[in-house]
Order: C-alpha cells, then sequence, then structure tokens
C-alpha cells in the first residue's frame, strides 16, 4: 500500500468533511495517509490533491457497517499502522424520542458505535506492531449532553465514549494511545444535509446566524496536535466548540 517510509496513518470517512481534512493534515505531517471511505471518486479526487501538495496517500474504498468491507481494508495496510483516526459516522433525523425511527437509530448506533468496533479490532495488530500506535476517535459533544431531538445520536455517541474509555483501559501497558475529539458545531458540507436527507434549507439553518462556527480543518487540526505530541503524552479527551457555542442549546446567533 506504501512504496514510502513514512509511517501509515488510516482515516476513515475521508472523503468529506473531517475525514478529508485530517487526511490532507496528516499527509502534510509527513504520514502516508490510507483515506477510507465509500465514495470512491471522492477519495481518488482527495489522493491526487495529496500527491500535487507532495504528500503520500491511497484510497481504500470502505464500508464500516460490513464485515467483509473492513477485513479488506486490514489487508489492503498490510504493515504497521501508527495512527487511525475513526471519524466514520454521522446523525440521521432529528426527531424526537416519541416518533424517531428505529431504522435510524440502528444505522447511527452501526456506523458510530460498530464501525468503531469494526475498524479498531481490524487494525489493533497493526497498530500495535507499529510500537507506537495512536488511535483517535471523532466522537461530539452530544456524547456528553443530550438535546431535543437528538436522542439517537446522543445515544450512539455516549456509547462510542463508553467504548473508547473502556479500550483506553483494555489496553494499558501496551504501546497504543487512545485518543477522544468532541467537536461541537462544526459546519461541514454533508453533516447536516445527511441528517435532514439533503434538506438543503434546513441544513443551513442550523449555521444561521452563527458568527464562525467550526471548520473541518479545526478538527484536522487537533488531530494533527494529538498524534504527534511525544508518544508518552496521552490526550484523553480533547472537547472543542467554537466560541459561539457554549453547549448544546447555548449558541449565540447575530441577527
Amino acid at each position: 500500500m506504501s512504496d514510502t517510509s513514512n509511517p501509515i496513518a488510516v482515516v476513515t470517512g475521508a472523503s468529506s468533511g473531517i475525514g478529508a481534512a485530517s487526511a490532507r493534515r496528516l499527509a502534510a505531517d509527513g504520514f502516508h495517509v490510507i483515506a477510507a471511505a465509500r465514495r470512491a471518486d471522492r477519495l481518488d479526487g482527495l489522493v491526487k490533491e495529496i500527491a500535487a501538495a507532495g504528500g503520500s496517500a491511497a484510497a481504500v474504498t470502505l464500508d464500516v457497517t460490513d464485515d467483509a468491507s473492513v477485513a479488506a481494508l486490514a489487508e489492503a495496510v498490510g504493515g504497521p499502522v501508527t495512527v487511525l483516526v475513526n471519524n466514520a459516522g454521522g446523525a440521521h433525523g432529528l426527531d424526537p424520542v416519541e416518533s424517531g425511527t428505529v431504522a435510524d437509530w440502528q444505522l447511527m448506533y452501526d456506523v458510530n458505535v460498530l464501525g468503531t468496533l469494526r475498524v479498531t479490532q481490524a487494525l489493533l495488530p497493526a497498530l500495535e506492531a507499529s510500537g507506537k500506535g495512536t488511535i483517535v476517535v471523532i466522537g461530539s459533544t452530544a456524547a456528553f449532553t443530550a438535546y431535543e431531538g437528538g436522542g439517537g445520536y446522543a445515544a450512539a455517541k455516549h456509547a462510542q465514549t463508553a467504548l473508547t474509555g473502556t479500550l483506553r483501559l483494555e489496553l494499558n501497558g501496551r504501546p497504543i494511545r487512545v485518543v477522544e475529539i468532541d467537536p461541537g458545531m462544526v459546519k461541514t458540507e454533508g453533516f447536516s444535509l445527511t441528517r435532514f436527507d439533503g434538506d438543503a434549507a434546513r441544513a443551513e439553518a442550523v449555521y444561521k446566524g452563527v458568527d464562525e462556527p467550526l471548520l473541518a480543518e479545526d478538527i484536522a487540526d487537533c488531530v494533527s496536535w494529538v498524534a504527534t505530541r511525544p508518544h508518552h503524552v496521552n490526550i484523553d479527551r480533547l472537547v472543542v466548540r467554537p466560541l459561539a457555542q457554549a453547549a448544546q442549546h447555548k449558541v449565540h446567533r447575530t441577527g
């Protein structure tokens, strides 16, 4: 997968948003990036962009909800992995618990929680083989704060946090760090569109009047920072919000 001596970083959900930004940043940091996601055409464009900027990257088509796809990713990587960024995730719907669909809740759990589980299990041997592995889990402030309409997403992110904390305990004494990054309001091209099933007006309304929400590059900067600390330094949890957002339900809006 890599014809360089660069350490390998695997990024899931790399076709857009935080995943794509993290892939670019880690490549700029000197990693050979394995960009993994479902949308192969976007991955190919990302890999070409990284190469044009002087970085090293390769694309692997990945569905984190599919065991065979995850196994194929591990086989494609083929060697020691220094950094794994479990970024694939997302929210579906903003319905109250009373009327939320089981299918939406199931999908959010399968992607955010079981997707993290599948990829982490598959790549743990490669992370340990590196002698200095780091697992970065992209969570959410929904992982510790519930809000109306966010029951399914908050439940999934709470579970993802439980998985992450348990993993850190279980890997204690082995050369693998476990880091959780919990962003607040991040404006990306896909998150809210996915949540609202492609309704662009509803997606844009989330950020209406918010002065400078976070961007994907802000979170990629955090990924780079935690991944490049001296290996004896473990940043357990990093909570990142825009200045305009004091809490899930407290956002300053102008106009």
